[in-house]
């Protein structure tokens, strides 16, 4: 099992390395700028271009099925449940094949809302409580591993 995450607006690295140091998984932090070097061994950083979706491609193209993939992008999410990883978002929500679809559904909704000026987009903000589900639904989906 590696532990790959979607670094660039992820406001939950330091809690996702938390968990994978405390469970020795190998975790790949992939982004399109480079983040301060981790010194663990146990972490690898992935830089990748600045192209249009370059760090969700890199994912998509790398996790497995028993892989865990921490993103907010639902596309990106879709991928990688598709090729029977584990996603999960950095509020605690997990995505799985029984609702990647409505998940899917829902942005594309909120876009064409956005588009349409029907909607500001505004995005509730990151709070404790998110967090702490995070920490929770990652403890959960690592111990439940094969």
């Amino acid at each position: 099992m590696t532990l790959y995450i979607d670094a660039d607006a992820c406001p939950v690295k330091e809690e996702a390395l938390r968990v994978a140091r405390r469970h020795k998984l190998p975790v790949i932090v992939v982004s399109n700028r480079g983040l301060r070097p981790s010194g663990d061994p146990l972490v690898r950083q992935v830089v990748v271009s600045d192209a249009f979706d370059a760090a969700d491609n890199w994912i998509a193209q790398h996790a497995n099925a028993g892989d865990i993939v921490i993103t907010a992008d639902i596309p990106l999410a879709a991928r990688c449940v598709k090729a029977g990883a584990k996603a999960l978002g950095p509020t605690g929500r997990p995505f799985t094949p029984a609702n990647i679809g409505m998940a899917s559904a829902m942005r594309d909704l909120k876009a064409h809302l956005r588009e349409t000026g029907a909607s500001r987009g505004l995005n509730a903000s990151f709070t404790k409580e998110d967090r702490s589900r995070f920490l929770q639904a990652l403890e959960e989906l690592v111990r439940k591993r094969p």
